[in-house]
């Protein structure tokens, strides 16, 4: 019997732009329909180099630009073989930021977009990037804007602008985040079914 391998979706976008909620929205709809799948976040802060990324984001620890970047990237390597592996047994992923944060907060700050990019080569490329947009006003609204480090409206604006020069329509959906929750979900919906549907019988790929 034929097993068809999972998709990687990613959520991307700035901060309090939703990706969190939906993304485990996404999952539990996927379950509850019979589907394999399961939720994934970067950084994942259990890790012993997560703690320390922990402790940078909530302002506990300084890191100059680059040693956090590569922090960032050690983070998302820690769990390639994991990630592998689950796509290849049928699950698929929905991860809550990925490589793209990394490059565009880092490049907000002035680091080169090529020096950003390449401690990611070699990771799992996306079969679907979902950037949510929220303008830098609305963001600022959203509950808990600026408990951490990056979370200020003039940042966010430069981290936008990142993630727009990052922007490839071959594999990612650019989706209006200002609206509700289920309404921006629907929308969410219809893509990954598209591209689970898809990715069913493709070869894994690579960044970059």
């Amino acid at each position: 019997m034929t097993t068809f391998r999972g998709a990687l979706i990613v959520l991307e976008g700035c901060d309090r732009s939703g990706k969190t909620t939906q993304c485990k929205n996404l999952v539990e709809r996927l379950l509850q329909s019979g589907k394999k799948a399961k939720y994934m976040n970067f950084p994942d802060r259990s890790t012993e180099c997560g703690s320390l990324i922990n402790k940078f984001l909530t302002n506990k620890q300084e890191f100059g630009d680059e040693t956090i970047h590569l922090l960032f990237s050690l983070n998302r390597w820690e769990t390639k073989t994991q990630m592998e592996k689950l796509l290849l047994d049928g699950v698929t992923l929905v991860v809550d930021r990925y490589s793209y944060s990394g490059v565009a907060y880092s490049a907000a700050k002035g680091l080169s977009y090529e020096w950003c990019k390449a401690p990611e080569a070699g990771l799992l490329k996306p079969d679907l990037v979902l950037y949510l947009t929220l303008t830098p006003e609305a963001t600022a609204k959203r509950s808990g804007f600026g408990d951490e480090r990056y979370e200020n409206t003039e940042f966010q604006r430069k981290v936008r602008h990142c993630f727009d020069k990052l922007y490839d329509s071959s594999y990612w959906q650019k989706v209006d985040a200002d609206r509700s929750e289920s309404e921006l979900g629907a929308v969410l919906d219809q893509y990954v079914e598209e591209t689970m549907h898809a990715a069913g019988n493709d070869p894994l790929n690579i960044l970059w």
